[in-house]
């Protein structure tokens, strides 16, 4: 089983891009995935976790994700030691900056950074994230197929937002595609 935690902020689509990665998985590649948040009382802006598991059996475990196969960081003021929890050596940080390398806490860990706030700028006019971030882990993972993640889209957003978050995941698909083979390579 692969699981991904989604570090973002309320308002920024966390939950939004984990459900688009569990239904890419499970309604356009044949596997089985669970998509949840995590929140409370909280309020646009405060702090929320989202988690995705996909797994080509059916998924029994419906606990939060502990143990993580990739991080999804979609802002980076979220970044602080207790984000260490349930990392592996193989754990794939993915973090919407221009410069991980300000980050001593993550200097051991495997970390692609995509500008997903300069992506969601230029193309909505907002610091949107998620759409960026979910291509981001796409290409960094392979979990899913582009197509699967484009029909994702397709089939769970208003249609006035489609095109627009089309072109968003691409971007980011495209920009990380080269940092993908590199990490394999590693």
């Amino acid at each position: 089983m692969k699981e991904i935690r989604w570090h973002g902020r309320g308002g920024q689509g966390g939950f939004t891009a984990s459900r688009l990665l569990g239904i890419a998985a499970g309604m356009f590649q044949d596997k089985h995935a669970l998509a949840f948040p995590s929140f409370g009382p909280e309020r646009r802006g405060a702090p929320v976790l989202a988690f995705t598991k996909i797994d080509d059996k059916k998924i029994h475990d419906r606990s939060e994700v502990i143990t993580c196969d990739y991080v999804v960081v979609m802002d980076e003021t979220l970044i602080n030691p207790t984000m260490l929890k349930g990392i592996t050596d193989d754990t794939v940080f993915i973090i919407n900056t221009k410069n991980p390398d300000k980050y001593e806490i993550l200097k051991n860990y495997k970390v692609v950074a995509v500008d997903a706030t300069g992506i969601a700028l230029d193309i909505l006019g907002r610091p949107i994230t998620n759409t960026a971030m979910y291509g981001a882990l796409v290409a960094i993972s392979g979990l899913v197929s582009l197509d699967a993640a484009l029909e994702s889209i397709r089939h769970e957003m208003k249609p006035s937002l489609i095109d627009k978050n089309i072109e968003i995941v691409n971007r980011a698909y495209e920009e990380c595609s080269k940092v993908e083979s590199t990490l394999k390579n590693n």
